[in-house]
């Protein structure tokens, strides 16, 4: 990959590895799918606004709004309801190794519905380089503590999911749609599938109290940063990586929380974090091929 694909990709990882801890301030004070609908109808009225301001609307006859549903159910509305689920049958901890499954599922889920993104020995070795770092970085006591088999199954569904979402969103590029015009209809979607689910389930309007100015501003940081910024990166490197390399931001989202407590709020680094980052960065060098590939001789 390109020395700027990968800048976008650390990126996206610090953006998602941020939605964590904005979704765990959130859901403090709110139901979990009350904080999924904020997110992506917050993150939809920033890009359809963005939309707008350079005179490109997103409600036009012309609009791909089924593969936007597609996109929506694949890469938000399923996955989010599964991992917040989850989280509650099962550790944090085993649920992020859960997740960093995803680039295997899309390897896969690639080989079969792609015809450039096939399973190769250095993908297989690469990916199983990242998920051991990803493992080593959360530890083995996680692995050894009494989690719900449902919550596993739920976690792994959400990964399965991203890995047709990210494979289904190559479409787009080959539809002619730009990145910002994908991810505002992708979230724009999203709202309209998850806002009935929202009301039924937790009836948001029986709440006690408004929520606090924290809440409020962590679902701003989920919204525009977690959200609407990263969903733009997201379909950026998919054009220009695909969606087996974009995936791999999975396995970076640990490294860049573990990074950003160490370095914002001083927390120390540990031997066994150290090791994890290793061999993820091993994977992640496998994967961009620069080492060990044979020089072309001058010409």
């Amino acid at each position: 990959m390109a020395l700027h694909v990968w800048f976008r990709l650390v990126l996206l990882s610090i953006l998602w590895g941020g939605s964590f801890f904005f979704a765990k301030i959130a859901v403090g004070e709110l139901g979990p799918l009350t904080v999924v609908f904020a997110r992506v109808a917050l993150a939809a009225l920033a890009l359809d606004l963005a939309l707008a301001a350079v005179g490109r609307g997103q409600f036009r006859a012309s609009a791909p709004w089924r593969a936007y549903i597609v996109m929506g159910l694949l890469n938000n509305v399923v996955p989010f309801g599964l991992i917040f689920w989850g989280q509650t049958q099962i550790p944090s901890g085993l649920a992020s190794i859960l997740n960093a499954t995803t680039p295997l599922f899309t390897l896969v889920v690639a080989h079969h519905l792609t015809r450039d993104e096939t399973i190769d020995r250095t993908k297989i070795a690469a990916l199983l380089a990242g998920l051991a770092g990803v493992a080593v970085l959360v530890g083995p006591d996680l692995l050894l503590a009494d989690a719900g088999l449902w919550g596993q199954i739920a976690c792994l569904g959400a990964a399965l999911s991203y890995a047709f979402a990210g494979v289904y969103g190559r479409r787009f590029r080959a539809m002619g749609i730009a990145p910002l015009e994908a991810a505002a209809g992708q979230v724009t979607a999203s709202t309209a599938l998850i806002l009935p689910i929202m009301l039924i389930v937790e009836r948001p309007w029986t709440l006690p109290m408004v929520p606090s100015p924290t809440v409020l501003a962590a679902l701003a940081g989920l919204a525009l940063l977690s959200t609407a910024l990263a969903y733009v990166l997201y379909f950026r490197i998919l054009a220009a990586a695909g969606a087996t390399n974009l995936l791999l931001v999975t396995f970076l989202i640990p490294v860049t929380a573990i990074l950003l407590g160490s370095i914002v709020l001083g927390e120390a680094l540990i031997w066994r974090q150290l090791g994890g980052m290793a061999l993820i960065g091993l994977g992640l060098v496998l994967v961009d091929g620069r080492i060990g590939r044979p020089r072309r001789p001058a010409e």
